[in-house]
């Protein structure tokens, strides 16, 4: 695809596949323990997933491209999928492996703790074959994939290189979340990146994932290395410092929209989610950025990855103003 991507009105026709795991979430009510709480909230997590979903509630048709179990917890996360007015057709059932669960709690101190049991999950085993479920007749606008899902496994990364391919042949953008997880590693997961910079219209990272991947952090230098590794379009995003990107051929900065900040689970993926809708949809840089951060600011207004997003009614009205918005200076 040709970058930015032509206009089109959304869910005219499927806008946007996320490819990666969602696991079941356990969660003990803030502020308290897992081993101090009475009871746990159930609820389905993923990044790609909270991606497909911000782009559903700005009037977007989204997909998720995944596995799971054929257990409990992987009708559960299908469920969540439906309830997010995410397609979950693309979601496969593996038998053999289980769905991924993960713990969350978050003590007074306010730092939040996560436990992970996705080893052998499902969503682990995935590899290059799930692309044939993407074909010319059926290709998103674009594919979403992330540096998480690079670090689950060989699998995942052939599948994820094999899509950044195939896309050129469907006419659909790759959008690249680096998304980094120290936690899963890093080797495999950044060189799998770097590979498929060339094939990428749209790359995401924060500030502190850009020393890993290009060796700086400066928005100039960032912006600068990525369009020389051959990607399409750049955002730089700094948490509650805002996020840098090119508009009008110059570096521009969107500050963080304010907001009081109870959870930051979900913010960059409702900000993805809500600036490639907005740029699928017509809207320059600027405005989807200043979009995207309208939308994690009430992402982060609320417990929960997903909680915080607008309604479609509401979602609609915040992406027609960004369709609306001025362009910069010296832009019809």
């Amino acid at each position: 695809m040709t970058w930015p991507p032509r206009p089109e009105p959304l869910g005219a026709r499927l806008d946007v596949v996320g490819v990666g795991e969602a696991m079941l979430l356990l969660q003990a009510p803030p502020p308290s323990l897992i081993e101090e709480a009475d009871t746990l909230s159930v609820s389905a997590a993923g990044a790609e997933l909270n991606v497909c979903a911000a782009v559903a509630r700005l009037g977007g048709r989204a997909a998720f491209l995944s596995a799971v179990g054929a257990d409990a917890p992987g009708r559960r996360v299908r469920r969540a999928v439906r309830d997010l007015d995410v397609a979950d057709a693309l979601v496969r059932e593996d038998p053999a492996r289980p769905t991924g669960v993960f713990l969350r709690e978050t003590p007074a101190s306010g730092e939040r703790r996560v436990t992970y049991y996705r080893a052998g999950s499902a969503a682990s085993a995935l590899d290059a074959s799930a692309a044939d479920l993407l074909t010319a007749g059926n290709a998103p606008r674009a594919v979403v994939v992330s540096g998480l899902t690079a670090s689950l496994g060989a699998g995942p990364r052939r599948l994820l290189e094999r899509l950044a391919r195939q896309a050129a042949d469907t006419g659909a953008a790759v959008v690249l979340d680096v998304n980094l997880r120290p936690s899963l590693g890093l080797d495999e997961a950044l060189t799998t990146m770097r590979r498929m910079l060339p094939r990428v219209d749209l790359l995401v990272l924060g500030d502190d994932e850009s020393g890993p991947l290009f060796g700086t952090t400066d928005p100039a230098d960032v912006l600068a290395a990525a369009a020389a590794a051959g990607v399409g379009e750049t955002v730089l995003k700094g948490g509650e410092r805002g996020c840098w990107l090119r508009d009008d051929g110059g570096l521009r900065h969107v500050p963080a929209h304010p907001t009081r900040v109870v959870d930051t689970v979900g913010a960059g993926d409702a900000f993805l989610g809500a600036f490639l809708a907005a740029r699928l949809a017509g809207a320059r840089p600027l405005a989807a950025a200043g979009l995207g951060a309208r939308i994690a600011a009430g992402v982060v207004a609320r417990p929960g990855d997903t909680a915080g997003l607008p309604d479609r009614a509401a979602g609609r009205r915040l992406l027609d103003a960004a369709l609306g918005a001025p362009s910069p200076p010296g832009r019809p």
